[in-house]
């Protein structure tokens, strides 16, 4: 897996209007897991990417008369069956982590790459989504020099009185394994 202008190569692009500028392109210091599902618990289908697209249909279900209006993005999805999609590329600022403090550095989407792990917080994640994750992260920490292993966060340590996700299910000592087995130092 290798990222060529910014674009991941293995992955199935779905461009965002949800994105803007950078106020400083090579400050790229921050990797931030997340999780979705849409409808909630529910997965597969078209609604993610309708959401980060601003094309979400309020009367597909209950829940989306709730955040069809939203304009959020992330970088990455990583599905179910490992399957990835990019909607901005990873020199832009795309519109992820909200209200959010990183080790006292606030507005982590100016200096942050959002994956979002297609999940939810009561499920466990794939074997496939872990080996997609770490690929795609070694091949991140390859590219962005302000990047490193210890500079990854769950959405909840950025944002811990309104998030939860990755949750409790996240296997972060996973991630460390098979990231350690590709030689990067955690």
């Amino acid at each position: 897996m290798k990222i060529q202008d910014h674009y991941l190569d293995q992955a199935h692009q779905v461009p965002s209007p949800n994105c803007d500028d950078r106020p400083d392109a090579q400050d790229i210091t921050l990797l931030v897991i997340h999780c979705i599902s849409l409808p909630p618990e529910q997965f597969g289908g078209p609604y993610i990417d309708q959401l980060f697209c601003n094309r979400l249909d309020p009367n597909a279900d209950p829940y989306f008369r709730e955040i069809h209006q939203l304009q959020v993005s992330a970088h990455l999805l990583i599905r179910r069956d490992g399957s990835i999609r990019q909607y901005v590329p990873f020199n832009r600022r795309a519109w992820h982590a909200g209200v959010s403090n990183y080790r006292g550095r606030e507005r982590c989407n100016d200096f942050s790459i959002g994956i979002e792990l297609e999940g939810s917080v009561t499920q466990a994640y794939t074997d496939a989504q872990y080996a997609k994750l770490a690929d795609a992260v070694t091949a991140l920490l390859a590219t962005y020099p302000g990047l490193s292993a210890q500079r990854i966060a769950g959405h909840s340590d950025i944002a811990p009185q309104r998030k939860e996700d990755p949750g409790p299910l996240f296997d972060w000592q996973r991630l460390h394994d098979l990231l350690n087995a590709s030689r990067i130092e955690w």
